[in-house]
């Protein structure tokens, strides 16, 4: 037998992906989950605890609220998303003038950096001089503490972050509607079906994996919740806004508990994982 004759060229072809992996995935991975086990706040050595980090974390009442804010977040968010984001897309995708324009339009906000838009929409929610409170006394109407409430701070955070991601959702739709065999609807008129019954048993199921995408990525992205609720309540009032991941950011950088913090994050990636795998078989399972 001929020995094979050894080739570097794949291997540097693969070498600045494995580099990028080990540098700036793998290793901070271990690196946090070795921060688990002590206690370190940068400035001095590491202090090996053990388990503690755990057990404190179980009986951090706070990081459960920061989960049920998170979740809460969800329940008016994903909702908001698959309504706004579809219902759009089926009047963009009929033949109105300038829909070119008005696609453009509502994508914008989702590539407008995340800062300017909670600035903006903090301005928009302002009880004395926001421009929302003003419509409402004009119409004779009480001001609402948009972001001054414990019940209303939370879904304020919800309907400004689906009006900034909605455009992309609507580009998924988009695409979804526009691969949907046209003859289907055809059939469906010759049946003397109504606009309802062709959404209903023509248009949603051929969506399904769409519908299915949406909710993954809204699920995902929901549960990164950290630059609204930091810029615009800082999570209160009175921790109601408090994220998951604004309270793990609070515990390294402002009383660097990095050792905690990393606890929380590990815990919160598996929790993550759970409910998008749980998620996966429930809509895999009905659609």
């Amino acid at each position: 037998m001929t020995k094979r004759k050894f080739k570097i060229g794949p291997y540097l072809l693969v070498s600045p992906y494995v580099l990028f992996f080990l540098i700036f995935v793998a290793f901070p991975v271990l690196f946090s989950f070795y921060l688990t086990f002590h206690k370190w706040n940068v400035i001095s050595p590491m202090e090996y605890s053990g388990l503690y980090n755990y057990e404190k974390m179980l009986h951090d009442r706070l990081f459960y609220k920061s989960l049920i804010n998170t979740l809460y977040f969800l329940a008016i968010h994903i909702p908001l998303q698959l309504v706004f984001s579809l219902g759009i897309a089926v009047l963009l995708n009929t033949k109105i003038k300038f829909s070119s324009f008005f696609r453009a339009a509502f994508f914008l906000p989702f590539i407008v950096s995340g800062v300017v838009v909670t600035i903006m929409w903090q301005q928009l929610y302002g009880f004395n001089s926001g421009l929302i409170n003003r419509l409402l006394t004009d119409i004779g109407l009480d001001r609402i503490g948009w972001l001054t409430t414990e019940k209303m701070s939370m879904p304020s955070i919800a309907i400004m972050a689906t009006w900034k991601n909605v455009g992309l959702y609507i580009v998924l739709f988009l695409v979804g509607l526009q691969t949907i065999p046209k003859y289907y609807y055809e059939v469906a008129d010759l049946e003397g079906a109504t606009d309802w019954q062709k959404f209903k048993y023509i248009t949603l199921p051929a969506l399904n994996p769409t519908i299915f995408m949406v909710v993954i990525f809204s699920t995902i992205g929901g549960f990164s919740l950290f630059i609204e609720p930091y810029v615009m309540t800082g999570g209160g009032p009175l921790n109601s806004s408090l994220s998951s991941v604004l309270y793990i950011y609070k515990q390294a950088f402002d009383f660097y508990h990095m050792g905690y913090a990393a606890t929380l994050g590990f815990t919160f990636a598996i929790f993550i994982l759970l409910v998008i795998v749980l998620q996966k078989r429930f809509l895999e399972k009905n659609y």
